[in-house]
């Protein structure tokens, strides 16, 4: 961290969730940065970061501000990310994008290490880091498509407030003070803080994440539909989604059906092909009720799957349930791991 060699690193949106997670991981993983830079919006810029014991002042996100950067990464909001990180990459940085800016930009690769890790090759400059309950489901799933194949997927998700931000992380708190004090609370976060209606999320679950689309299905649900596609490279891929905000607070759940397309596949070949799948930990035994939770994922990195079994109709149809930190394989470490791609596969080199 700051060394004589290594990279010169920027974290925009360094003040937030999402960046604190990013610096933090960085340093556990001993990331090879010659110096590290720390940018925000003008109105967290002058506060003071120790990251591995030494002071860093945040400084105002501007394009200059990537000059001699080789590798941004940015989760400050999908508008910060269409402003600078084009800036950026024209600076020469590599930028990866944690918000949805540009996941669906066919010149942007999407990209899970794990799945499609050679991707990064094919980078302009910038490259996007999946929606957070998209990036574990697939974790989960691409052993299975390669091995077995994959035709069809409906998930319905258990997210965490977290994945709204802080601000929805202490509406449930206070909610939840509120309603056990049986004082009254008006809820102005979620399901969508620039809605016309709000909801109570403390002792409720809310079947909205996003925006309403035309078509019935939200933004949320849409960006797991897209990015699926996308990913595993399969546009013939049938996938649906209905997600679901819970009171959690870190750690998104899944309940995951899948079809796949080789015969007399048990549910046993699924936990011994996942057993040793990279970024996966299997936790299926349901005799003695050991099975993946949201209170048991956060602060790990890797991705937790159970309850593996075969559908009672269809024999190629399978149920699972995927459980990971979201603020962590959902949008910190995956951005990070991303980083290391590049560094190992070459793409990027240590001065």
């Amino acid at each position: 961290m700051d060394g004589q060699t290594g990279l010169n690193v920027a974290v925009v949106g360094a003040t937030g969730a999402v960046g604190q997670q990013m610096i933090e991981t960085l340093v556990k993983r001993d990331f090879p940065i010659k110096k590290l830079v720390l940018l925000s919006s003008a109105r967290s810029a002058g506060k003071v970061v120790t990251v591995n014991g030494k002071e860093h002042v945040v400084q105002e996100a501007k394009p200059e501000s990537f000059e001699g950067i080789d590798i941004a990464l940015f989760s400050a909001g999908g508008s910060v990310s269409k402003e600078l990180a084009p800036e950026a990459a024209k600076r020469g940085a590599i930028v990866i994008d944690n918000t949805s800016a540009f996941r669906m930009d066919q010149e942007v690769p999407l990209v899970v290490p794990e799945v499609n890790e050679e991707d990064v090759h094919t980078h302009k400059g910038i490259i996007a880091n999946p929606n957070c309950s998209t990036i574990q489901m697939v974790v989960a799933l691409e052993p299975v498509r390669k091995k077995f194949g994959l035709k069809k997927i409906i998930v319905s998700t258990y997210q965490a407030v977290s994945g709204a931000g802080a601000a929805a992380i202490e509406e449930l708190k206070e909610e939840t003070r509120a309603i056990l004090a049986g004082e009254a609370y008006e809820p102005k976060v979620l399901p969508v803080k620039g809605a016309d209606r709000h909801y109570q999320i403390a002792f409720n679950a809310i079947p909205q994440i996003d925006k309403f689309e035309d078509n019935g299905f939200t933004f949320e649900e849409l960006k797991m539909i897209n990015e699926t596609k996308k990913i595993m490279h399969d546009q013939s891929l049938q996938v649906a989604a209905t997600c679901v905000r819970l009171p959690v607070e870190t750690g998104h759940s899944e309940s995951v059906y899948f079809e796949i397309e080789s015969e007399g596949v048990t549910a046993n070949d699924i936990k011994e092909l996942l057993k040793d799948a990279p970024g996966v930990v299997l936790q299926d035994d349901p005799a003695n009720q050991v099975y993946p939770m949201p209170a048991d994922c956060v602060g790990k990195q890797d991705v937790f799957v159970g309850r593996i079994r075969r559908d009672l109709d269809n024999e190629k149809g399978f149920h699972m349930w995927v459980v990971s930190d979201n603020l962590l394989k959902g949008a910190a470490w995956n951005s990070v791991q991303i980083a290391e791609s590049l560094v190992r596969l070459g793409v990027v080199g240590q001065k």
